[in-house]
């Protein structure tokens, strides 16, 4: 069967088993389920970019979902009065000042050996630069944070468009991961592995601890919606069950939108110059070095490119939730789950990868009604042969989700090494 056609076969059955899940749980919830797939689509892709493109191994996804998502809460959330008519303005402008001054400080001691200033003695003189400025910062950070907790608890948000926030987000995330890729993309691949998950760590404690900017474990909701919610329409004399089918499929066109959009401009650039250089790079670096390709910036554009649809798809499942509670985010659900969506998918196939994204995502919510009700009826038959009931089947139900994802990934890579849609280079003859 040829690719094309494996294609088309594929994303029909997909189709087929979205319908049934449908007939069974009903519009709203399959509908509810659509928007969420759409969002973790466009995290999925930017995974497929940097692993599929060019092999980076980016174990951050987590903490890039989180910056995403309290990055559309702070552009979005309505402006809260009592933190922009207190002092907290200007504390958070010396505090910004500070920061200024301290990285000013650390670049000028780079430049150091200048003015003669080399050796063990510039490594000891930006050493030192960098611990004043950051006891600077903090010294003007940590007592603005203190205030605005005492006040107002948190800056709250800007009140302007959510479109705008997954924009933002994705724009925030893009320079943590400028910033990450500068210092790590040297790294072996499992070393690079070892730190981006160290990284997640820092970005998730750093949204969860930060009160006075993301109201920390407090959570946030809600969170504003980029087209009318249920309650809107239903003020407006529409029932409850279409105002939210209606809601969320005019959720759904605005993301489906988007994604398609990115899918587009990425099929283009991949089976372009570009999607060579990448391959050739992914494939042998030393080679495409030794061809005069900078191999480490174009890895960084890798990186950085696929982290900003993550920032985006995070900010993205934020507005839909109409919450961002950083307590919420745990790795199997926001950085494994990812990399299960591109490896069954077919690394390095974008239409691999967004099949992989709705089969994984669809199985992982509906094994668990699945399970409670095999459980159920197990409970109903033990206790009519005197065995008792089966106890906590909510919680043996939530577990069976990992069984059925570690069933599935041995499944695929048993029958499909290469994943559902596996990668398809075209030669020129």
């Amino acid at each position: 069967m040829s690719s094309v056609n494996r294609t088309i076969v594929a994303y029909i059955s997909m189709a087929v088993f979205v319908l049934l899940v449908g007939l069974w749980q009903g519009p709203q919830n399959v509908a509810l389920l659509m928007a969420q797939v759409i969002a973790f689509s466009l995290i999925a892709l930017g995974l497929n970019i940097q692993f599929g493109y060019g092999g980076l191994f980016n174990f951050a996804i987590m903490g890039f979902l989180m910056v995403g998502g309290a990055s559309v809460v702070f552009v979005s959330y309505p402006v809260k009065p009592e933190f922009w008519h207190s002092d907290g303005p200007m504390l958070l402008g010396r505090a910004r000042l500070a920061f200024i001054a301290g990285g000013a400080l650390v670049w000028a001691a780079r430049y150091s050996d200048r003015i003669g200033i080399k050796g063990g003695w510039r490594v000891a003189l930006i050493t030192l630069c960098w611990f004043v400025g950051y006891v600077l910062f903090r010294s003007q950070l940590d007592p603005a944070g203190k205030y605005i907790e005492s006040t107002s608890g948190w800056v709250g948000g800007l009140g302007l468009s959510p479109v705008l926030g997954w924009a933002v987000g994705g724009a925030v995330v893009a320079v943590i991961a400028a910033i990450i890729g500068k210092i790590t993309l040297g790294l072996r691949t499992d070393y690079l592995a070892i730190a981006t998950i160290g990284i997640s760590e820092i970005l998730r404690n750093f949204v969860k601890n930060m009160d006075w900017l993301t109201h920390g474990t407090l959570s946030v909701s809600p969170v504003p919606w980029p087209v009318p919610l249920p309650q809107e329409l239903q003020a407006d004399g529409m029932s409850i069950d279409m105002s939210f089918i209606i809601a969320r499929l005019s959720f759904i066109a605005l993301t489906l939108t988007i994604l398609l959009v990115v899918f587009y401009f990425i099929q283009k650039a991949y089976g372009g110059p570009w999607g060579r250089m990448m391959r050739a790079i992914r494939d042998n670096y030393i080679a495409a070095g030794s061809m005069g390709k900078n191999v480490t910036r174009r890895q960084l554009e890798l990186f950085v490119l696929g982290s900003v649809l993550m920032g985006i798809g995070g900010a993205m499942l934020v507005s839909f939730s109409q919450i961002l509670d950083p307590s919420g985010y745990i790795p199997i659900n926001h950085t494994f789950l990812i990399w299960v969506m591109v490896i069954v998918g077919g690394v390095g196939n974008n239409w691999g990868t967004i099949l992989g994204a709705m089969l994984i995502y669809v199985i992982w919510i509906i094994s668990d009604p699945i399970a409670q009700l095999i459980f159920l009826n197990l409970s109903h038959w033990s206790q009519s042969v005197g065995w008792g009931a089966i106890p906590e089947i909510d919680s043996r139900a939530a577990q069976m989700k990992v069984l059925v994802l570690g069933a599935i990934i041995t499944i695929a890579l048993r029958y499909f090494p290469r994943g559902l849609l596996p990668e398809v280079v075209r030669r020129e003859r």
